[in-house]
Parts: C-alpha cells; sequence; structure tokens
C-alpha cells in the first residue's frame, strides 16, 4: 500500500517545481521589461534603483514609482518623473517604447507622467485590453488620439493632460461603457464637442480646459453622475450648459458665454466652486448663489450681470472666496459677506455699488452699460412712481430729440461751409485713455493665457496716452532727422522721451473719418500685446479734427530697439559682431515664442503676420524680437489685407482656406527666415527658396563636401551634426507647399529647444530656456568640427 503511495507523492513533487520554475521565468520575463523600458526613458531619477538584482514586487511603494504584482503579474505600473521634465533624446521611439510596454499584459493601472514622452501616441496602447485607468499627463504627445482606444471597453479612467494632442474631441468616448473621468485639459484640441458627451452615464469629471475647442456645449443634463464640469479657457459658448443637479465643480471661465444665468443653477444644491469669469454673461445676478448649502468659491467677475443687491441678503458661512468686479451690480453689499468670516475674500470692484472701497462707478455707468447690451436694470423708484417717471422721460427725450435734431442739421451746415473755405481742416489733440487694467470689453474678445505676460512682468512701464506735444518734443517736431523708415502703414520716427527713454513712433494717417471710440477695441488689443519676443507698445495719440472731433491722425509709440536687425547678425555680422550657431537657435526660439504668443496668447490670435527676418530686431541682451506684426488697428486702416503672396512671394492661402490654416501663412514664413539663419545669407525671391530648400532636403543626408557649398561656413565649423539636422528637418517642413503639411507652432518649438539642448550638450554650456542666447561677452564655446552623425 505505501509504495504504491510513493510515487504519487515524486509526481506532485515534480508539479510543483515545474510551476515554480515556469513562475520564475514569468517574473524573470516582467523584470526584464520593466528593465527595458528604464533604458527606453534613458535611465530618469525616479528610476534609479532598479537593477537586474531589484524584486519588482515586493518594493516599498513611494508617491512617483509603484509597482504592483498580482499572481506573477503586474498590474499596476506608476511612474512620475519631475515636472518641468525636457522632451527625451531624438533617438527615442514612441513606438518601441509602447511595442515594450504592452509585454505587459495584465496592466490595469498605468500611470506614465512627466517623462518626456514625445511623438503621436500609437494605436498600439489598445494591445492592453485589461487598462482601467490610463494616466500619460505632462508629456510632448502629439498629433490625434489614436481611435484604437474606443475598444479598450474596461478604461474607467483617461488623463491625456498637459500635452500637444490636436484635431478634435473623439466622439468615440461616448462608446466607453464605464468611463468616469476623462481629463484632456492643456492640449491644442479644437472645433466643436461632440454630443456623444452627453451620453456617457458613467462620467463623473469632464476636464477639457485649456483648449481651443468652440462652439456649443451639449446637453449634459443627463450625466447624472457627472460631478466636475471645467471647460475653462476655451471659445464655447454662447448658452450656459444644461447639466444635471450633483454637479460639485462647474469652471466655464474665458469662454464666449452670452446667456443669462439659468434658475436651475439655483438649485445645485452641491455645488461648491462656480467660475464663470471673463465672460459675457448677462441678466440679472441670483443672490441665491451666495447661500447655496455647499458653496465655498463663487467668481463671477468681468461679466455683464445686474441687480440689486441687498444689506440683508444671506450667505453661506463656509464661503470663503468671492468675486462679483466688473459687472452692473447696483445696491448695497451684504453685511454677510462682510461679517461671517475673517478669512473669506470679498472682491467687487468696478460695479455701481453704494460703498466707497474698491473703485465702484456711479449708477448712470451700470444704467448705460446694460441698456447698450439690451439689459434693463433694476428699478430705482417706488412703483407709485413709475408713471411720473415713464412720462417724464417722455417729455424729455421728445426734447431732447428736437435739440439733437436741430444740432445736426446745424453741423451739416457747418460742415458745408468748412469744405468751401479748405479743404484740410485745422486739428485738435483729443486725450482718450487705454485702460491698463482688464475691460469686460477687452477680455470678452482678448485674453491671456499665460501670467507671465502680466503688465510689468517685462520691465516696460505702463501703457499710457501721450500727448501731441510730448511726441513732437521727442522728435524734434518730427524733424527729418528723426525718421526711420515709411511704409504701407505710416512713417516711422525716432524719439527720446523726457526721460531720457528711447522710444520707436509710428505715424499713421486715416483714410476715413472715425470717432475716437471706434479705435478704442484696437488700443485696448494693442495695450495687451506685451511679449518678451515683441516689440511692444507704450501708448498711443489721437489728432483729432476740429469741425467734428473725427480722428486725423494716429501716433502708436513702441520700445525702441537699437541693436539691429537679425539678418545683419548673420554673416556679414553687426558691429564686427556675428552669431554663433547657439545664438541663432536661441533667436529662432524667440522668434517661435513670439509667433506662438501671437497665435494663441490672446483671443482672438494675430495671424497672418508677413514676418520677413528684417522684421526681427535683436536686443542688448542679443533676445529676438518681432517688430512688424498684423495690428488689427493697421489693418482696419489700410483694409482687408492682401494675403495671397507671403512676404517671400510664396503663394499662400485662399480666402476658403484662411479660416482652416490660417495660422499656417507664419509657419511658412518662420521657415524662410530659419533658411537664412542656416545658409547665413539674404533670401529675396521664391525662386531662391525653392532651390535652397531642395539643396538642404539633399544636404541632411549628403556628405560634407555638398553641405559644405549651401551651409554658412561659420555655422558648419561650430555646430553638431544632429542639432543642425534637426533645424534644417523643420525647415523644410515650415516650406511645405500645402499649408496642411507645415508644422504646428509647438511642434516648431519643440523641435528648436531639442537642437539648442543637443548643442548645448556638446558645448558643455547652457543657454535659456526662454530663447536668449549667450551674450557675446562670454568666453567662446569650444569650436566643434562639422561631422557626418555616427550610426
Amino acid at each position: 500500500m505505501a509504495k504504491g503511495v510513493y510515487p504519487s507523492y515524486t509526481l506532485v513533487l515534480f508539479f510543483v517545481l515545474l510551476s515554480f520554475r515556469y513562475s520564475n521565468q514569468l517574473q524573470s520575463s516582467h523584470a526584464q521589461t520593466l528593465l527595458r523600458i528604464q533604458g527606453l526613458l534613458n535611465f530618469p531619477a525616479v528610476l534609479s534603483s532598479w537593477n537586474g538584482n531589484t524584486d519588482f514586487c515586493n518594493t516599498d511603494p513611494s508617491p512617483n514609482l509603484t509597482v504592483v504584482c498580482y499572481e506573477d503579474s503586474i498590474t499596476q505600473l506608476h511612474i512620475i518623473g519631475r515636472s518641468g521634465t525636457p522632451p527625451l533624446p531624438r533617438n527615442f521611439s514612441i513606438d518601441s517604447f509602447l511595442t515594450t510596454l504592452v509585454r505587459l499584459p495584465s496592466l490595469k493601472v498605468l500611470s506614465l507622467v512627466s517623462l518626456g514622452l514625445w511623438g503621436p501616441l500609437s494605436g498600439k496602447i489598445s494591445r492592453l485590453p485589461s487598462l482601467e485607468i490610463f494616466n500619460i499627463s505632462s508629456n510632448y504627445f502629439s498629433g490625434t488620439i489614436p481611435q484604437e482606444i474606443s475598444s479598450m471597453e474596461k478604461l474607467q479612467t483617461v488623463m491625456l493632460d498637459d500635452n500637444m494632442f490636436t484635431g478634435h474631441v473623439p466622439d468615440w468616448f461616448g462608446g466607453l461603457p464605464v468611463l468616469a473621468v476623462l481629463s484632456l485639459k492643456k492640449n491644442s484640441l479644437s472645433g466643436p464637442l461632440p454630443k456623444s458627451l452627453g451620453t456617457m452615464e458613467n462620467l463623473r469629471v469632464l476636464n477639457l480646459a485649456m483648449n481651443r475647442l468652440s462652439g456649443a456645449v451639449p446637453d449634459l443634463s443627463s450625466l447624472t453622475n457627472l460631478q466636475v464640469l471645467d471647460l475653462g479657457d476655451n471659445y464655447l459658448g454662447p448658452l450656459f450648459p444644461s447639466l444635471g443637479s450633483k454637479i460639485v465643480t462647474l469652471v466655464l471661465r474665458h469662454n464666449r458665454f452670452s446667456s443669462g444665468i439659468p434658475s436651475e443653477v439655483s438649485s445645485y444644491y452641491q455645488l461648491q466652486r462656480l467660475d464663470i469669469s471673463f465672460n459675457r454673461f448677462m441678466g440679472p445676478f441670483p443672490p441665491s448663489l451666495l447661500s447655496l448649502p455647499s458653496i465655498t468659491y463663487l467668481n463671477v467677475a468681468e461679466n455683464k450681470l445686474t441687480g440689486l443687491l441687498s444689506v440683508n441678503i444671506s450667505c453661506n458661512a463656509e464661503l470663503i472666496f468671492v468675486d462679483l468686479s466688473s459687472n452692473l451690480l447696483t445696491g448695497s453689499l451684504p453685511k454677510s459677506l462682510l461679517s461671517d468670516s475673517k478669512n473669506r475674500v470679498v472682491l467687487y470692484s468696478r460695479n455701481c455699488l453704494d460703498t466707497g472701497n474698491q473703485n465702484q462707478n456711479p449708477y448712470s455707468f451700470c444704467r448705460n452699460e446694460a441698456l447698450a447690451v439690451g439689459i434693463l436694470p433694476p428699478k430705482q423708484k417706488e412703483p407709485r412712481k413709475a408713471a411720473k417717471v415713464i412720462l417724464s422721460l417722455g417729455v424729455i427725450g421728445g426734447i431732447l430729440g428736437g435739440v439733437v435734431l436741430l444740432g445736426l442739421i446745424f453741423l451739416a451746415y457747418r460742415r458745408v461751409q468748412a469744405k468751401k473755405i479748405t479743404k484740410v481742416p485745422p486739428t485738435k489733440l483729443i486725450t482718450v485713455n487705454a485702460s491698463t487694467g482688464y475691460t469686460s470689453k477687452l477680455l470678452s474678445d482678448a485674453r491671456y493665457i499665460s501670467q507671465t505676460t502680466k503688465l510689468g512682468a517685462l520691465g516696460l512701464p505702463a501703457y499710457r496716452t501721450f500727448s501731441l506735444e510730448e511726441l513732437e518734443e521727442a522728435t524734434h517736431n518730427f524733424d527729418s532727422s528723426t525718421f526711420m523708415d515709411e511704409g504701407s502703414h505710416g512713417q516711422i520716427y525716432r524719439g527720446r522721451l523726457s526721460d531720457d527713454s528711447l522710444v520707436t513712433i509710428r505715424c499713421l494717417k486715416l483714410k476715413r473719418r472715425y470717432s475716437t471710440q471706434h479705435f478704442m477695441h484696437n488700443i485696448e488689443l494693442i495695450s495687451k500685446l506685451r511679449h518678451r519676443h515683441l516689440v511692444s507698445a507704450l501708448g498711443h495719440c489721437f489728432e483729432c479734427y476740429l469741425d467734428d472731433s473725427s480722428v486725423s491722425r494716429i501716433f502708436l509709440v513702441f520700445e525702441y530697439v537699437s541693436n539691429g536687425t537679425l539678418r545683419s547678425h548673420l554673416s556679414e555680422g553687426f558691429a564686427g559682431q556675428t552669431l554663433t550657431w547657439t545664438q541663432r537657435i536661441g533667436a529662432a526660439i524667440g522668434v517661435a515664442k513670439g509667433i506662438q504668443f501671437l497665435h494663441m496668447g490672446i483671443l482672438p490670435g494675430v495671424f497672418s503676420n508677413s514676418l520677413k527676418i528684417t522684421d526681427v530686431l535683436l536686443d542688448q541682451s542679443l533676445v529676438a524680437k518681432i517688430s512688424s506684426y498684423n495690428l488689427p488697428l493697421l489693418t482696419e486702416n489700410m483694409g482687408k489685407a492682401d494675403m495671397g503672396v507671403s512676404s517671400s512671394g510664396a503663394k499662400e492661402l485662399s480666402v476658403a482656406e484662411s479660416s482652416r490654416h490660417e495660422d499656417k501663412v507664419d509657419i511658412f514664413n518662420f521657415g524662410v527666415i530659419l533658411m537664412e539663419i542656416i545658409v547665413g545669407r539674404p533670401i529675396t525671391s521664391q525662386e531662391e527658396v525653392d532651390v535652397l530648400k531642395d539643396q538642404l532636403h539633399e544636404s541632411i543626408m549628403a556628405d560634407d563636401a555638398a553641405r559644405r557649398s549651401i551651409i554658412d561656413l561659420k555655422v558648419r565649423k561650430a555646430c553638431v551634426y544632429e542639432s543642425l539636422k534637426t533645424v534644417t528637418e523643420i525647415c523644410i517642413r515650415c516650406l511645405s507647399k500645402e499649408p496642411a503639411d507645415r508644422p504646428s507652432v509647438d511642434d516648431v518649438l519643440w523641435n528648436l529647444q531639442f537642437a539648442a539642448q543637443v548643442q548645448d550638450s556638446w558645448r558643455g554650456d547652457s543657454q535659456s530656456s526662454e530663447g536668449s542666447p549667450v551674450s557675446p561677452s562670454q568666453p567662446p564655446a569650444l569650436q566643434l568640427e562639422f561631422q557626418q552623425q555616427q550610426h
């Protein structure tokens, strides 16, 4: 009997050992995959503890690194790098990385954050069918979101924040049955929102902030589980979105909403945070928002909301922030806002409230503004006096109408007489202030995306109105010795103000007669066009006709940049100085950042700027500044600009295409600038651009001799091949004949910064990430012979 049992134990032991051996092999396979991932990520600091002896399934988790195993399979992988990690090297392949990653098919949670991953996200990610949480935020992924993700039916969370994804928000997201969190903020997504978003019954968080989305928000009222909706910093509107009553956080700031606040908002009893600032919301402000049972943050600033506030209005004791600024509110501030909590922040400036605090407007301002947008402000009189008021207004209106009619007849008569006396009527100066603060009119159409562009951040004085006497004194009465240039947009003079600062003054003579108010919106926009890589405006001056106070001339005052153009700093040099390759890349980065600000830093963007290398100036620190860009005021005066031919002579976009590819005109012209930076000599015709483009394309793969025939001698003596190749490739892409084939400005910036990083790694010094080249006063860098890249 015993002899019969013994062989069975041996058999069991054999299978146990076999199973143990197989388990070790499986664990070893996953370990090798993780080590391979470590190498593909260029051995980041967060993975410095990994080596061939690491027991991955039994390491202590940390906020930045966690590996979770179940039955010898890796089910969770969290790798969080340092914030601001630059893109991985040029030899990184996202395709190879994903091919390696999908060797962990049991993954349910995958977080790869701030690791410098770049390139288009491949559909291979769908080979992780068990994935439930997918987070690749704060990387450099580009292109469209792959449709293959739609097959990953177990996805509960998708976070693609802070990348460079383009295209529309895919409608197939609505087909993911259990998706609860969808966050795509801080990308370059555009177009309307898909209606399928309104069918995602399990959705709890939807964050699409800081994109370029436009159009109406689809009906989301059936999303009964939706708690967080953030659509801030887009172009959405005009109607307030329809939502379920369980919403906790609602952010609609910086959009184009222009409706009233619906009454249903007062029934959002779980609402804790509401931010609808910087829109065009009009109609009555619901005081009940202040007393919602869960509200802690309320921001309705910079809208056109009206209403008569009362000192007796109650508010939630937990309310810690309230901003009612820049609306059309009247009455008295509720006492409960100021007395219930010492830690509460309450802002209410630029309304018409009965308080001397925080810069209030007179009551007439709010009434007139409300009437201008079709809103009747609340009545301030008792009902029994309404009939008398209406009768009085009717009588006064009749009298005023008669006076205005007589005045118009008199002005018409005077104008006829004035034309008989002289063809050029005398002028007078009218001072009109352009506010340096944010006005609701401006911010409804133009806003800043980056806080670094606030006034004063550039070391410039505040934008202001100049008097004509100041400008005449600065230019010695516009003496010919101060004359600099004359173009289609008027004459340009150099001046010195009373504080001894140098300025450039552009004098624009108007073809038509308009009032000063006609130009104020454009003046407000110009006053906010301030950026490190733009020649920024300092102020303006209106000169007006005496007979009807219409504007005859506009003077625009800009900062003066005295160190010559970018072209003058290339091969021929400027005052004996010639830019090195590192400095040239820095200048190109500066120009690209200037274009990026013009396109995306304000709304609406400033496009079709007819950029030329002679319009790029360098200051004393060799920081590049674009001196000529498409100021709305100049375009309006000159009529619709001819967009048919670029500055280099290239045939450009048709009118039909301009709305879809309006940013690609500047990309083409930037490509011409890059080409001149590479070859180091002036380019004057489109034919020359075409020839040089072909030669540059051949030079990328050609031998040294062929390259020397086209590349500037001073460049090829002191640059790294990989750096030059990167700049040349992006230059060629910018010059694509089809606008759709040209890269985005973000793509251009990434490539230039990569080229600078490669060059710096060889030079052994550092260059500013903001595009400021190395100063010529610094010691020269080690000169490296230009050589073929070793593969």
